[in-house]
């Protein structure tokens, strides 16, 4: 696993502008990753980020990178409690609704729609993509939108732009530590 790809993937989220990211490390086993794993764990906590295998599947590795603060303000919203406790999440503990995801992750052949709750979409659109997917679909960029369009757009908008930056920040020099956005007390 290298701060490239994490750079590549996952740059709106080390920089503190969205909650999480999904990426697939190219690796046949997760014990083949783990120690990768432990070491950017060790050197992005203390930014208030968390790396963790979510699922194996056919020579890759499903990652998500995270900012636990912010999951836990995400999943205090009523929509994503209500849905995801009709889905058997414990929404008062966000550990614990990470690894019921990750379970459920292991165990389908799809993602579960409520994935979008655990990558900072707002609840409004995994909500009416998770009833409807068809119906009054307005734009499609990072994910399906279907209540705010121009928000969205420009949420879009300055997701690419950060990743253009970080990448050309990392191409010139910088090091992941340095690019990654402190959110910790």
């Amino acid at each position: 696993m290298s701060a490239e790809q994490l750079v590549k993937n996952c740059a709106p989220t080390l920089a503190g502008i969205k909650t999480g990211s999904l990426y697939n490390l190219g690796s046949d086993t997760w014990q083949d990753a783990y120690p990768d794993i432990r070491k950017l764990n060790r050197l992005l906590s203390r930014k208030g980020l968390r790396i963790i295998p979510v699922k194996t599947m056919r020579g890759n590795i499903l990652i998500y990178v995270f900012r636990p603060q912010d999951l836990k303000k995400d999943l205090n919203c009523p929509i994503a409690k209500a849905m995801l406790n009709e889905r058997g999440y414990d929404t008062s503990n966000a550990d614990c609704c990470v690894a019921r995801l990750a379970d459920r992750l292991r165990k389908g052949e799809s993602f579960p729609h409520e994935i979008g709750f655990f990558l900072g979409y707002p609840a409004k659109d995994v909500r009416c993509f998770i009833e409807d997917p068809n119906r009054n679909l307005k734009c499609v960029g990072c994910w399906k939108v279907y209540s705010n369009e121009k928000r969205a757009k420009r949420l879009f908008e300055k997701y690419r732009l950060c990743t253009r930056e970080f990448e050309k920040r990392y191409k010139n020099g910088s090091s992941l530590e340095q690019l990654v956005v402190s959110n910790c007390k």
